[in-house]
């Protein structure tokens, strides 16, 4: 049996502003909610049991996903009361595990997308008897990331969090936000207060001369801290270019989920998800975006790397680009939002109010 704690901080919920009492459910990547692909691929690595740590809209969760069984999973919930950080909060979870101090312990972030062979991670942890091991991933502009640097063996050398200097990028490896602890070490991390498991956990055990160890992978990943992120991660995985048992449907160019009805002269494509009792007019054309739950889509639109929240409407004509229009709002015809733009919940665009090009 392997054990996992999945570390969440409301993936999804953040996207589409709350506008009533009950909180929103989660927002669906390719047709299910993201955590069910976190899930469904752990369990496909062999995990069995998972602790979920979360903290912010915690109530959202454990009504969609339950005891985990219809996962192949037993799965458990811990709510912080506080914000913990990272290392408080797998400290806390730890309390439900059920194995000993030389039990390898999966630990994965709740905001990472990653084509990860997992239980590659956790063979190359025990092979190494290590006391952690760490995921890592090249990338071509590290400075948003923490930089691990290791020896040709792959033993961790050093943590930087965030280079703020050209000197401090000793390296193009970050921190992929998954990792396997034996979990006496788990058991080492205070108990009475927040802690960085980037910032004090890791380091202070490089200090004490523990064993890190870096496996770096040159895998599908993608961090969905951003709205246009997390749009791109639903399109990836509904064409299969990162793969997931969670996904309702056969690999392609869209995922059309019962009950849409998409008309006769519109084109999907990118990866284009289309919720249940949502409409596309014909003439509309759809790239590589997210149509929530009857929402409904004019003819002669374009719509393209977008977020189109649940009951909202988009005028004939209307060009999106980039944008997330909330649950319930009206964007009116022949208007023009690109580059990130948002609009909230319930709100209403008038039909030829904005437009995004030049006049040239």
């Amino acid at each position: 049996m392997t054990e996992a704690i999945l570390l969440v901080g409301g993936q999804g919920t953040r996207l589409r502003p709350v506008t009533v009492n009950t909180p929103k459910p989660m927002v669906p990547a390719a047709g299910v909610p993201f955590l069910a692909h976190q899930i469904a691929r752990a369990a496909a690595a062999g995990v069995t049991h998972i602790v979920m740590a979360t903290c912010y809209l915690a109530e959202v969760f454990e009504p969609y996903f339950g005891d985990g069984s219809d996962f192949g999973v037993s799965l458990e919930y811990v709510v912080e009361d506080e914000p913990l950080g990272t290392g408080g909060a797998i400290r806390n979870a730890a309390r439900r595990l059920t194995g000993g101090p030389d039990t390898s312990i999966l630990v994965f972030n709740g905001d990472i997308l990653t084509g990860l062979d997992i239980a590659g991670l956790v063979d190359a942890h025990r092979e190494a008897d290590a006391d952690v091991t760490l995921h890592l991933v090249r990338v071509e502009d590290p400075r948003a990331f923490g930089l691990v640097p290791t020896d040709p063996d792959g033993r961790v050398l050093a943590f930087t969090e965030k280079p703020e200097t050209p000197e401090e990028i000793v390296t193009d490896q970050i921190n992929a936000g998954c990792y396997v602890f034996r979990r006496s070490v788990i058991d080492t991390i205070p108990d009475d207060r927040a802690v960085s498991v980037e910032r004090e956990t890791f380091p202070g055990l490089l200090t004490s001369g523990a064993k890190l160890h870096g496996v770096t992978e040159d895998t599908y990943w993608l961090d969905l801290g951003k709205p246009e992120s997390f749009v791109q991660a639903s399109a990836d995985l509904v064409r299969g270019i990162v793969s997931s048992p969670a996904v309702p449907g056969p690999r392609g160019e869209s995922l059309v989920l019962p009950g849409a009805q998409v008309a006769d002269g519109a084109k999907l494509s990118g990866g284009t998800v289309v919720g249940a009792g949502a409409r596309v007019a014909s003439g509309a054309i759809v790239h590589g975006s997210i149509l929530m739950d009857g929402a409904v889509i004019g003819s002669d639109t374009h719509v393209s790397a977008s977020l189109i929240g649940a009951g909202a409407s988009v005028g004939t004509r209307t060009v999106l680009d980039g944008a997330v229009v909330g649950d319930g709002a009206v964007v009116g015809a022949d208007n023009e939002l690109r580059a990130g733009a948002r609009v909230w919940c319930e709100a209403e665009l008038p039909s030829a109010s904005v437009r995004f090009s030049s006049d040239r």
